[in-house]
Parts: structure tokens; C-alpha cells; sequence
């Protein structure tokens, strides 16, 4: 028999999941009106927009899946400006020209869960994903065995993105 080792998904598995601040308005905040560049590291945040930021989904789909979200705290697109909207896209698209310059992937997978009901496991804090795709990066692990399998560790994908997004 075959092993797949993965222990960094021990940190998801044991994960307190209900948490009493939203997860997104707390990584997002600035130490004293500046950014902390270590706190940045380590909640994985690869850019910091005027109204909205980049960073890496700590428990991926995919290698480089990264997630577009605005710093205002709203569950749906209710109670954005336009210049939120502008800024929200205007990241996406930087992500994808980053993530195809980088990665090289053969296409992308983008979504919206607005509602538990329609798959939010971040209710409360509207986001967009932004997930590369390869061809044959599927198998049957996530059915047989309810496994992923990442081809390369966390960190490494984001040393290898956070000096695109900040040039």
C-alpha cells in the first residue's frame, strides 16, 4: 500500500472553525496605518490593492489558488462602491496574468459561494477565487479517498508569487 503523506492538512483538520472575528477583516489589517510586512508572510497576503487584496487560499484547491477579497466586510456584493468592484476585478485579472506568467496553467476556474447553501465555507466576507488549472491535474483521490494532492508545499508557491504581485 501506497501512502500520501500531506501533515500540513493536520493544521485544517484540527481547526477551530468557528471563529468569532471574520477571518478575512482580521489578516487584512494594518499595524498602526502600515503594512507588516512578516504579517503579511505569514497570513499569505501576496498584495494589498486600495480596496481590496490578494492572497493565497491557506487550504487550496489547487496549487497557486489564491482568493480576490475586498476589505470591506459585506456577505454579497451589497454595500460595494464601484471603485471596490473596479479594484475586486482589477486583481483578478492581475492574478491571472501573475499566476499564467508563473505557474504557466492551461486555464482557470473563478467563483463566488454567496451563502453556506451554495458552498461559503466564508460566509460572512464576500471573495472571489481564482484557481489554476492544468490538463490532467484531476483524479480520483478527492473521490475515492476524499484526499488532494498538492504537487508543491504552501510556501514555496507563495515565495514564488509574492515577488510578481509586488512589482
Amino acid at each position: 500500500m501506497k501512502r500520501l503523506w500531506a501533515p500540513w492538512r493536520m493544521e485544517y483538520i484540527l481547526d477551530d472553525k468557528k471563529h468569532d472575528v471574520c477571518l478575512f477583516c482580521d489578516v487584512s489589517k494594518k499595524d498602526k496605518n502600515r503594512v507588516n510586512k512578516t504579517r503579511d508572510r505569514k497570513n499569505l497576503i501576496l498584495h494589498r490593492g486600495k480596496k481590496s487584496f490578494i492572497m493565497l487560499n491557506k487550504y487550496p484547491y489547487n496549487s497557486g489558488h489564491v482568493m480576490v477579497v475586498p476589505y470591506f466586510h459585506t456577505s454579497t456584493f451589497e454595500g460595494l462602491s464601484d471603485d471596490v468592484l473596479y479594484d475586486l476585478i482589477k486583481n483578478v485579472e492581475q492574478s491571472t496574468r501573475i499566476l499564467k506568467e508563473v505557474l504557466n496553467p492551461d486555464g482557470f476556474n473563478m467563483g463566488l459561494n454567496f451563502g453556506k447553501v451554495a458552498g461559503a465555507g466564508m460566509e460572512s466576507h464576500m471573495h472571489i477565487h481564482v484557481v489554476p488549472r492544468w490538463t490532467g491535474d484531476t483524479d480520483s483521490m478527492p473521490i475515492i479517498a476524499e484526499t488532494r494532492v498538492m504537487p508543491e508545499h504552501l510556501r514555496k508557491t507563495y515565495n514564488k508569487l509574492v515577488r510578481h504581485f509586488q512589482k
